[in-house]
């Protein structure tokens, strides 16, 4: 047999494989769900979520229970600011409790009795703080309203106490060194800006492996013997299934990515620094390395929920160890080794950088080198896996027929 014969023999199997996994892909309600509705809908919802930025007005009440000069100046001054409004003066604790869960309020300022008593006495004084944190544009608007408010008062006591003669030395007591606050790569400080990139790149690989983990549950349901192996006497050969799998995910998924990553932040003005060329640089492995993971991860997926209650669990600590909303540096280094097993981390770290914070394809080329590092590993172990499926299926044959 010609060497020609047997590659047109091997791209027929790849190509008969690939429309197998396609119109699995498309008959199949949870596999389509994942691979196609949930990537195209998911992220809309969660970009008109945040897509103000910031909020204003939010709604708080107030619990005075000092009934002080200094603590009525306090709701004044937070009222006055564009963030909160007071909405509610409360009796006690527990009626501003009753307003936020009929979610009439969104946080309660509770002003103690001794609030004016202390800064008299030159003491510290409290403000406790109440805030719901079922979204978190409401919880930064409502606690940094405080902290701003009760640092402008506290400049106000400092100017009074420090007996200057004129408005210079005032300046200077309340602010020794001049300086302008700007948030790096998110001048306008909004949670869309900051965080939902990253989140797009994360919802590529949990609903890449959510969809091939539940196409793997529903071939080992039918399969005769149990195993990721279809009864089919056409799927013969480990490359060949690997490779007509792939190819099908790929095909999907360049569509979906595409969409995610230029679309959606267009549709959402979210920072879009990144060319064309860069971009496909970044994606391609990152792609490819999300694949192979998602069959390497499918072979421990018996029944077809199972890959739900894996990935959706890890979906918010694999946004943590990416390092865009929290740390990198703070993250011990435990998890952080965790975290390389995922190809998540270094993938969201090589876009963020260069859509958001504009930096060059020669800075994220390590991100880059750990992803096809990632792409070649997870290729090896899905062969591997699809290697004992097959033994395991001549095994169980065997003893079927000797039954």
């Amino acid at each position: 047999m010609s060497i020609f014969h047997k590659l047109r023999v091997l791209i027929k199997d790849i190509a008969y494989i690939w429309r197998k996994e396609m119109r699995q892909v498309i008959r199949d309600e949870g596999v389509f769900m994942f691979f196609i509705v949930v990537p195209l809908a998911y992220p809309l919802l969660y970009s008109w979520i945040y897509n103000n930025e910031t909020v204003h007005d939010v709604p708080v009440a107030v619990v005075d229970q000092s009934h002080s000069h200094l603590s009525r100046q306090f709701i004044r001054d937070c009222d006055a600011t564009p963030d909160v409004h007071v909405a509610y003066h409360a009796e006690d604790l527990d009626e501003a409790k009753s307003l936020v869960s009929r979610q009439l309020v969104k946080g309660i300022y509770l002003i103690p009795s001794d609030f004016a008593t202390r800064i008299n006495r030159m003491e510290q004084g409290v403000v406790n703080v109440y805030c719901d944190m079922s979204l978190m544009l409401t919880y930064k608007a409502i606690f940094q309203t405080a902290m701003a408010v009760s640092q402008k008062m506290g400049k106000e006591m400092q100017v009074k106490l420090s007996g200057n003669y004129t408005n210079r030395e005032d300046a200077v007591t309340v602010q020794p060194l001049a300086y302008d606050d700007i948030a790096l790569f998110n001048p306008s400080g909004g949670y869309g800006s900051c965080i939902l990139p990253g989140v797009l790149i994360l919802i590529l690989q949990q609903t890449l492996v959510l969809g091939i983990g539940m196409a793997a549950g529903t071939t080992r349901e039918r399969s005769r013997y149990g195993n990721l192996i279809p009864d089919d006497k056409n799927y013969k050969g480990v490359y060949r299934i690997v490779g007509g799998k792939a190819l099908c995910y790929a095909m999907v998924y360049a569509v979906m990515a595409a969409y995610l990553t230029l679309v959606v932040p267009k549709l959402f003005s979210f920072p879009l620094l990144i060319n064309g060329k860069d971009l496909l640089l970044i994606m391609v492995p990152y792609v490819i390395a999300c694949i192979f993971f998602g069959m390497t991860v499918s072979s421990f997926v018996r029944y077809r929920e199972n890959v739900m209650l894996i990935m959706v669990f890890v979906s918010v600590p694999l946004l943590f160890l990416s390092g865009v909303s929290w740390p990198q540096s703070n993250i011990p280094s435990f998890w952080r080794g965790v975290s390389w097993l995922f190809p998540s981390t270094f993938g969201i770290r090589a876009y963020v950088r260069m859509n958001s914070m504009g930096a060059s394809f020669n800075q994220v080329l390590p991100e880059v080198r750990y992803m096809w590092i990632q792409a070649a590993v997870y290729l090896s172990l899905a062969c591997l896996v699809y290697r004992y499926q097959f033994y395991l299926s001549h095994r169980m044959a065997k003893k079927a027929e000797k039954a």
